[in-house]
């Protein structure tokens, strides 16, 4: 599904609406270490050990991005990232590469110009998303679907819910843009999946 900008608004993009469920923690007791500790399930890449992630990047859009590491807010919902350039890592989740759902998000606009995830809506399934980690490996994702949400129905437990595999969520705002409310009315999420890995 196509991201649908009406315009460029001057004001803010927040991906709100994604409050973290109890539970997405899980990877914070995974071990750091070197190495990528990956087994395979056919021919489908399934986890990596945790390690901090550094950039991600979208080849076929021309992007590349340092991540920051992102907390909760005061309501337990996701903070957007600081810098408006930058994509960020949701850190109380698992790592890019770890087993479950790890969550990136970035901002569609800012002040009228086009930010970091800009374009996230034109991917398509099959589509890479590589993502460079701090252990000096790299996590190869496949983009599986693209779909886009109502900020008052995003599917907090689809896009957090257990996995059995290393899975990714790219996460930035869509819809019509509301000048009153300085808000967009939907979600962007690019679902992907751990199909390999590189480095040490």
């Amino acid at each position: 599904m196509a991201l649908v900008v009406t315009g460029l608004p001057r004001g803010m993009d927040e991906p709100q609406g994604m409050p973290a469920p109890p539970g997405t923690a899980q990877a914070e007791r995974a071990p750091e270490g070197p190495g990528t500790g990956t087994r395979e399930r056919g021919s489908k890449t399934v986890t990596m050990q945790r390690s901090v992630p550094t950039t991600v990047s979208v080849p076929s859009l021309g992007l590349s991005s340092p991540l920051e590491k992102l907390g909760r807010d005061s309501s337990g919902a996701m903070r957007t990232p600081r810098d408006t350039d930058l994509a960020g890592w949701y850190e109380p989740g698992p790592a890019p590469g770890e087993q479950g759902p790890a969550v990136i998000a970035g901002h569609v606009t800012w002040d009228g110009e086009p930010s970091v995830f800009f374009r996230l809506g034109e991917l398509r399934a099959g589509d890479g998303v590589l993502v460079e980690r701090a252990d000096g490996s790299t996590a190869e994702f496949t983009v599986t679907r693209v779909e886009q949400y109502p900020k008052d129905a995003f599917p907090t437990v689809e896009v957090y819910r257990n996995l059995d595999h290393a899975g990714l969520r790219l996460i930035t705002c869509g819809g019509a843009y509301s000048r009153e409310d300085s808000r967009y009315a939907d979600n962007v999420v690019v679902y992907a999946e751990l199909t390999g890995s590189g480095g040490p």
